[in-house]
């Protein structure tokens, strides 16, 4: 065995982990796993001696209490393993259609999320192009884009609904415009930075070949905000995952997650409602990885990928 072979450290399997990705992220859920222990116990410790109270018993050891108050049936906060159970009974154990299948209510939220991600795509990237080459619209429609997002989604969610609900429109669209109200905003900021973003050297040289406007747009502008508009996509999806649930709850919608949430609230049901928004939560983190999947490829083929 080679001197250099001797000398070179030995890195332990937990060190290779953690120099990679998952295991920081399994040390943060971890984590977060623990605190949500922690704080289970710590806020449904007063009902559980409560309830020792009234029941007329003496109270039980900490060991008895830690159980009793992560087991309750409506307790203040879940603790994983109860919100856990309740996902997989509402996703495995039900059928696809029934009223009671998180997967059923999902899809409903889900259909207008992508509608309303469309739409609010769309919008963002017509809306950049147009204050990028017109100064006119730089000056006036850019500060209403950005002081549309001032406006408490709660507020205008309402208005929105009963505004298309008068003119005959229900259904899909009134929650997909909601959702389009939350993600053309990430999109239009993020094409405009990445649409300005050639060097000035750049757009001297399609000058000089005598390109148009559109072949300036289509062969340099576009392909250099690809990385803004996908970066601007990742929060759109989620701010329009959020816009498709709050859309659903001034409606008194029967379907969808936001329906969930509100019917948990209506009759205390404290583990419907955790495990309803961590529903939400791998929705949004698997539409985001999805574009990161596609982000990846479409970079990669353009000659940008690492």
């Amino acid at each position: 065995m080679s001197s250099a072979a001797l000398s070179a450290p030995s890195r332990s399997p937990m060190a290779g982990l953690m120099q990679g990705t998952a295991g920081p992220v399994i040390v943060v859920v971890a984590a977060i796993i623990a605190i949500w222990y922690l704080a289970a116990v710590l806020l449904n410790t007063p009902f559980q001696r409560d309830i020792y109270k009234r029941g007329g018993a003496e109270d039980a050891s900490l060991a008895q209490l830690v159980a009793d108050t992560l087991s309750q049936d409506r307790p203040v906060l879940p603790s994983p393993h109860q919100v856990a159970v309740e996902v997989w009974e509402t996703t495995a154990n039900k059928a696809v259609t029934s009223k009671r299948s998180l997967i059923y209510h999902s899809s409903i939220t889900l259909s207008s999320t992508l509608l309303g991600f469309v739409l609010g795509t769309g919008l963002g990237i017509v809306l950049a192009i147009g204050v990028v080459h017109s100064r006119v619209l730089d000056k006036s429609l850019m500060p209403w884009v950005i002081s549309s997002q001032t406006i408490p989604i709660l507020a205008i969610a309402p208005m929105i609904i009963v505004v298309l609900n008068a003119i005959g429109i229900s259904g899909l669209l009134p929650k997909a415009m909601i959702s389009t109200y939350l993600s053309f905003f990430p999109v239009t900021v993020g094409m405009v930075k990445g649409l300005r973003s050639p060097e000035t050297i750049q757009l001297d040289l399609m000058k000089t070949y005598s390109a148009s406007r559109a072949q300036a747009l289509w062969k340099l502008r576009l392909p250099s905000a690809a990385p803004y508009l996908f970066a601007s996509m990742k929060v759109g999806v989620a701010a329009s995952l959020v816009g498709a649930i709050v859309g659903e709850l001034p409606t008194g919608a029967v379907a969808g997650l936001g329906a969930r949430l509100l019917a948990g609230s209506y009759y205390g049901q404290t583990v419907q409602i955790w495990s309803a928004l961590i529903v939400a939560a791998v929705i949004a983190a698997s539409l985001v990885a999805l574009i990161g999947v596609a982000e990846r490829i479409v970079l990669k083929r353009m000659g940008m990928g690492q």
